[in-house]
């Protein structure tokens, strides 16, 4: 399933964890309601963002994505996307 049906379907990541994939950690083991058109909108524009949703996502992400997430990248991010994009990149 892709996230916007008039895109083409996601590029997995090279290690097979896909943006459908992150969006659903996010949803399912961080407990923060996110739709997929949400996924690359400002943290000033998701009113549940906080810092505890930050350390909840990297807590469920490296483990997800078997490496470690560049947290001191990740703490600049503006958006969720950025850091599915820094997470799966290395």
């Amino acid at each position: 399933m892709s996230i916007d049906s008039t895109a083409p379907a996601p590029v997995p990541a090279p290690d097979g964890f896909t943006l459908d994939d992150y969006v659903r950690l996010v949803n399912d083991e961080i407990g923060m309601p996110l739709a997929p058109e949400q996924v690359a909108a400002d943290f000033d524009e998701l009113p549940e963002w906080d810092s505890l949703y930050l350390l909840k996502l990297v807590t469920a992400l490296e483990p997800a994505i078997g490496r470690k997430v560049p947290v001191g990248k990740v703490l600049v991010a503006r958006s969720l996307k950025e850091i599915y994009e820094l997470a799966v990149s290395g």
